[in-house]
């Protein structure tokens, strides 16, 4: 039984970034981070080296190794009751690092602001 369920955050515009961003990636990929996200999932909590603390919001990311072990990809959430809300997915740039936490923030803000109201 899932501990948590996986929601995909939409813009006011109604568009769904992770799930977009997702549609970018090939079969194989998606499927990867797929199957680690239903780990998170079905066994919330899940820590290192799934999944971690990251900004100052208290979102997590799932981190991924997807393009045959070469490329670190990361789906970064909140959580919202049982649901886990996922705010933004890309690939991993160190020097990126600190903007795509800041946008994952940013639509959690949006969420919560919106939940609210």
């Amino acid at each position: 039984m899932k501990r948590l369920v996986a929601r995909f955050y939409r813009t006011p515009a109604q568009g769904q970034p992770v799930r977009e961003w997702l549609m970018e990636l090939s079969a194989a990929d998606r499927k990867i981070v797929g199957a680690d996200m239903a780990s998170v999932e079905f066994g919330w909590p899940v820590g290192m080296p799934l999944t971690r603390q990251v900004g100052n919001l208290g979102v997590r990311e799932v981190r991924s190794t997807i393009k045959d072990g070469k490329v670190e990809a990361r789906v970064i959430f909140g959580i919202d009751g049982r649901q886990m809300i996922l705010l933004h997915g890309f690939e991993k740039k160190p020097s990126r690092q600190d903007s795509e936490i800041k946008m994952a923030e940013r639509r959690w803000r949006d969420y919560q602001r919106r939940k609210e109201t």
